[in-house]
């Protein structure tokens, strides 16, 4: 049995209908050798030749109304980046138009122009400092030695959990103290700008809403996770001058990163949809305010077409 009838048997049309949700975040220009797994043009070239070729892919609206009529074709899926990097215009944009295929964006607001995500101060500090040891003085994190790619990639490893969820302001601060200790200047060219915010709209993608300054919702006090994923959607609708309809969840966990009184905001705010990380397809009676996402990253083709298959099967986790 090929892996396209496979597929089409566990993701048929009409109303037994599932939809498959990719998510990406970046593409490089070249490989990294700090993020191996990370996708650059080529490999993203590819992997949209392998989804065009398994999948009916869609424009993320237009799946989200047919899984809601029961009216999706077998194999439908959809693609999504998070956050806004500036690669998303200058190289994904390109390949999807190539492909003839479409895809959302969903744009942390508060880091255009300029910004940067705190992850991002991490890497590009451990990539371009020339210590050979980090000792930055924080908690629960040991002195890292820095002296090959190896150890910097594992020093990101350490780094990068152990800030990630805590309090915006603290988990800043330690940010700083790190780039501080590997005293390099950092880029400021990595987000969208503004008008590549409108340029990415213009070349016929989808915008949506990735809060102002991509925090975790569930260490938020509730009025101030309101507002970033207010303020978020405001930002992007004033600079594209439209309604931004759809929302994903920062980080995206079921109970880690967000909970059930974000969706309730969520849907209270008057979005039509949100996106959550969980893996899993959707169906018909998935919450719109918590669809799966999932993207394989296996090489070659056809282990990445299995493990697209094995997510077929898979149902996703949702907070009560």
């Amino acid at each position: 049995m090929t892996l396209r009838l496979a597929m089409r048997i566990v993701s048929p049309p009409g109303p037994a209908a599932t939809l498959s949700i990719l998510i990406f975040h970046r593409v490089l220009a070249q490989p990294d050798p700090l993020f191996p797994g990370e996708p650059d043009v080529a490999r993203f070239d590819a992997l949209l030749g392998w989804l065009r070729a398994w999948f009916n892919v869609l424009p993320l609206h237009d799946a989200l109304r047919g899984l809601a009529r029961g009216a999706l074709p077998a194999r439908a899926a959809a693609i999504t980046f998070d956050d806004g990097y500036a690669d998303n215009l200058l190289h994904a944009v390109p390949l999807l138009r190539k492909h003839g295929l479409h895809a959302t964006f969903f744009v942390a607001s508060g880091f255009l122009d300029g910004g940067r995500m705190w992850n991002d101060s991490l890497i590009e500090a451990l990539r371009a400092t020339r210590c050979t040891h980090l000792d930055a003085g924080l908690a629960g994190v040991p002195v890292l030695p820095l002296r090959s790619l190896a150890e910097r990639r594992a020093a990101l490893d350490c780094l990068i959990p152990a800030l990630k969820h805590l309090e915006p302001a603290a988990r800043a601060a330690a940010v700083r103290q790190v780039a501080e200790c590997c005293a390099v200047p950092l880029p400021d060219d990595l987000m969208l700008s503004s008008a590549q915010l409108r340029a990415l709209r213009d070349a016929g993608m989808a915008i949506g809403a990735h809060t102002l300054s991509h925090p975790i919702l569930a260490r938020l006090e509730p009025a101030q996770a309101r507002r970033e994923i207010a303020e978020g959607r405001a930002r992007l609708e004033t600079l594209l001058g439209e309604r931004v309809a759809l929302f994903a969840y920062p980080n995206g966990k079921a109970a880690d990163d967000y909970r059930r009184e974000h969706v309730d905001m969520v849907r209270e705010l008057g979005f039509d949809a949100a996106l959550t990380t969980n893996p899993g397809v959707n169906d018909r009676y998935t919450d719109p305010f918590q669809l799966a996402r999932f993207t394989a990253w296996d090489r070659p083709r056809w282990r990445f077409g299995l493990r697209m298959l094995d997510n077929l099967r898979r149902r996703q986790p949702v907070v009560a």
